[in-house]
């Protein structure tokens, strides 16, 4: 038998991440195809306490690598695990979640190995030769290749693939993995955190987002896209324009050099929805744009369009859902 698919999962607090999820989904299409196992690899110290909820993404075994030197992000040494991981069990594919640490330490594993590296892959065929598709310029179109290596290594895009879960599926073997690494290969590391607001709805996670442009005109006009946020128990995205004008933290921004994120409802306030910012959002099940602008690119994009001002539907809205609420 061949060696098996392994899965790169990063931790988000006590769970695995989205975008992890929807890589093992990959990988255990790919591993079924293959025939060959599936299995995954957990960094960090106390990432081994989400290795038994692998399971029910298909992982049959889940390496943990709890070395208290990587108790802080280090790029390089994160690639040298996953390459040294992948030789000893005879990997034939590496697959990583397509995130910015996921496509770093991929790279990194990569070229280490001295072998290619695709990222953003969507769909792909094995065989002699392994036909991948994958988003280019920003997720504006697919392209079609071919990976050709002893061990192909890939990043899955994110919000591509549905993750699928099985939970009468069987809790996976858990084994220790020390890899060799040396003082270079911790030169590169995390040194400080910022922590989110307790109680904070991440980007990544949530259900509802409720996005603002330059068509909200200040800092002082996301009063009212917060506070419809958290009447819909969601969060708050900006775009570009907004980062780069010092009203919101760039933690915020939705798009290509922000976050993707994939809710069940985007709103769109003063966003004119460059492809740059559609890359961002285009994975939302349902998009509302308000806009004074009928015009906008985003409203191509939008299941449900509102011209006009955000600064006075917002508020409006908001003044409905708490009337209706009763509050």
């Amino acid at each position: 038998m061949s060696g098996p698919v392994l899965v790169l999962v990063e931790p988000a607090g006590d769970v695995a991440d989205r975008v992890s999820l929807e890589a093992l989904a990959l990988g255990r299409s790919l591993a079924t195809r293959l025939g060959v196992p599936l299995e995954a690899v957990l960094i960090g110290p106390g990432a081994g306490a989400i290795a038994p909820s692998l399971g029910a993404h298909g992982a049959t075994t889940v390496h943990v690598v709890e070395d208290p030197r990587l108790a802080a992000y280090a790029p390089v040494a994160h690639g040298a695990a996953v390459v040294e991981l992948a030789a000893a069990r005879g990997a034939v594919a590496v697959v990583g979640p397509g995130t910015d640490r996921g496509a770093e330490v991929l790279a990194h594993a990569a070229a280490r190995a001295a072998a290619p590296m695709a990222a953003n892959v969507v769909a792909l065929e094995p065989g002699e030769r392994w036909r991948i598709t994958r988003q280019r310029w920003a997720g504006s179109l697919l392209e079609d290749a071919w990976l050709d290596a002893p061990v192909r290594y890939l990043t899955v895009a994110a919000h591509a693939v549905a993750p699928v879960e099985d939970l009468t599926a069987p809790a996976p073997t858990v084994l220790p993995f020390a890899p060799h690494l040396r003082d270079g290969d911790l030169r590169v590391r995390v040194t400080g955190r910022e922590a989110p607001v307790a109680g904070a709805v991440s980007l990544a996670d949530a259900r509802v987002v409720v996005g603002g442009g330059r068509g909200m005109g200040s800092a002082e006009a996301f009063g009212s896209l917060e506070a419809l946020a958290g009447l819909l128990g969601g969060t708050v995205g900006v775009s570009r324009a907004v980062t780069s004008a010092g009203w919101r933290p760039h933690t915020e921004q939705v798009g290509q050099t922000g976050q993707r994120i994939a809710p069940d409802l985007y709103i769109a306030c003063g966003i004119s929805g460059a492809i740059q910012h559609i890359v961002g959002c285009k994975a939302a099940k349902r998009i509302l744009a308000i806009n004074t602008d009928p015009e906008a690119p985003i409203m191509a994009r939008a299941d449900y369009a509102i011209i006009g001002d955000a600064n006075a539907v917002v508020p409006a809205i908001v003044a409905e859902l708490r009337r209706s609420a009763g509050a």
